[in-house]
């Protein structure tokens, strides 16, 4: 069937009894399957405007799904009707607007690929390739070019959004970057805003900041050809705690030194990656466009740099290069677990500075106890460009930190499910409790990521900081969000566990 074939065929419903339905709720976290009453799979704007109308005139809890690849039950409870945005695909050159047109549910790689081959350009999106940009983009997306090129909201020109008025009446509304534009406050709630809040992305524009341009491949960044990845990896039978401190500490100061925007640094991501000691160990990696002058060179230097005084001989260290569409959109790259192993929980957290000498201690501890433990932790480095733009330009209102944190695990039975989410909650909250179990921003932390959602900050069992969730995700740019929600969602239509609220 034709992409003009599915278009025309107006919207599919499927409910419990269509033996459709298993495929339809599960999603990547295999946690939380979703037990709606229909799903609609939309495929155009008018659809959703006809799909929200009609569960708003019914009294259903609607929600929206692209990739499916959120990390808590945010679209799956207490939802009625779950809007699958996955058949909206579409990506093309939009003349009028002077912009890339983007479908709310297509993916990352898809995203890539269709961007390479016509223009050969790209945006800073993640390294996932499965990940819908649905809710990519609103959070404010990231990933291996952010620290060249900035955050994916950066470039976000305009979004078309189905929101739902006072009245229940559900209509679509573009809005843009363009200060004058009535909708403008619309376009920054989705500069990393959440999703799920303000009503049904269905479109995104994207196009460099301050750019215009007759031709399609000067309205975005140019796509790199060929992409160098190394990596250093360790085995935790040979990694004593003074080596794993020391490679920490080193970690955590070369992203502090090489994050500003002009350091010759700027165009290499970099990551640290370990397991419990129950698991495959320890590594440290690391990417950048190969046409960056040196960039063998300055992925050298990043390695000696962080291997510094690590008594621990690694098992292997070593550089390769591959066509950049190769690993931007392999299948299933950067996905958690496997098609067995897929109940997730995750918790994140921005750094301004690497970890103390006590939190790394902690980390050690947490990742060598005991006998089995799926968790891991990854930092992952941010700063570079993304952090040229004032912190209320957008909605993201981290722009000074240098690394990003998740703390995970990915298991496979559901009767471990207390044991692994209690070890992750418990190791989270010990290197943070200092500051109440969170990530309070302050000197040395900046809050928390909302794309890698965590309803514990929520709950004052696991938050005993003071300070609310809301605080950890959006700092002082929330008020806003309010205002915003109230314009567009005064009926409070779109709510989850971590959606804006509306003002008192």
């Amino acid at each position: 069937m034709t992409e003009t074939d599915i278009r025309g065929s107006g919207a599919a419903t499927i409910t419990a009894d269509d033996p459709r339905y298993p495929s339809m709720v599960l999603g990547t976290n295999h946690r939380f399957p979703g037990r709606p009453d229909r799903i609609r799979v939309v495929t155009t704007t008018e659809q959703v405007v006809d799909a929200v109308a009609e569960a708003v005139a019914e009294g259903r809890r609607i929600s929206v799904r692209s990739g499916g690849h959120g990390f808590e039950n945010l679209t799956t409870d207490g939802v009625e009707v779950l809007l699958d945005m996955s058949e909206m695909t579409g990506v093309r050159y939009d003349g009028d607007r002077h912009a890339f047109e983007i479908e709310g549910g297509a993916t990352l790689g898809h995203v890539y690929r269709v961007l390479f081959k016509q223009w050969g350009v790209t945006i800073p999106a993640g390294e996932c390739p499965e990940v819908g940009v649905g809710g990519h983009i609103v959070g404010g997306g990231y990933g291996p070019l952010s620290r060249a090129l900035g955050a994916v909201v950066d470039y976000l020109h305009a979004v078309e959004v189905v929101v739902v008025d006072a009245d229940g009446t559900a209509r679509a509304v573009v809005a843009t970057r363009e200060p004058d534009d009535p909708h403008h406050d619309l376009w920054w709630a989705h500069t990393g805003g959440g999703g799920g809040t303000f009503g049904v992305v269905t479109r995104y524009w994207m196009r460099s900041p301050d750019v215009d341009s007759e031709d399609p491949a000067e309205l975005l960044p140019r796509a790199p050809g060929r992409w160098r990845s190394g990596m250093v990896v360790w085995s935790w039978e040979t990694m004593t705690e003074e080596s794993f401190i020391t490679l920490q500490r080193n970690f955590g100061s070369w992203f502090e030194r090489n994050s500003d925007a002009d350091s010759p640094y700027a165009s290499l991501a970099g990551f640290f990656h370990g397991t419990h000691r129950s698991g495959f160990g320890l590594s440290v990696g690391a990417h950048i466009d190969d046409d960056v002058p040196d960039a063998e060179k300055l992925m050298d230097a990043f390695f000696d740099a962080v291997t510094a005084g690590v008594a621990a001989a690694p098992l292997s260290r070593g550089q390769q290069v591959r066509p950049w569409l190769y690993l931007s959109s392999y299948p299933g790259w950067g996905d958690p677990g496997d098609p067995f192993t897929r109940r997730i929980k995750i918790k994140a957290a921005y750094l301004r500075k690497g970890y103390s000498q006590e939190q790394i201690a902690t980390i050690h501890r947490h990742l060598t106890g005991g006998r089995e433990n799926p968790a891991q932790l990854i930092l992952i480095g941010y700063g570079g460009r993304v952090n040229t733009v004032d912190p209320h330009a957008t909605a993201v209102a981290q722009r000074d930190s240098v690394m990003k944190a998740a703390f995970m695990s990915v298991w496979s039975g559901e009767d471990a499910d207390d044991t692994n989410i209690g070890l992750l909650r418990e190791m989270y909250r010990d290197v943070y409790a200092e500051t109440g179990g969170v990530p309070v921003p302050n000197e040395t932390n900046d809050g928390s990521y909302v794309n890698y959602a965590d309803r514990d900050l929520a709950d004052s069992r696991w938050n005993t900081s003071g300070v609310p969730w809301q605080t950890l995700y959006y700092k002082d740019n929330y008020p806003r969000l309010q205002r915003i929600k109230a314009r567009y969602d005064p009926g409070d239509v779109f709510r989850h566990a971590l959606s804006v609220r509306l003002p008192d």
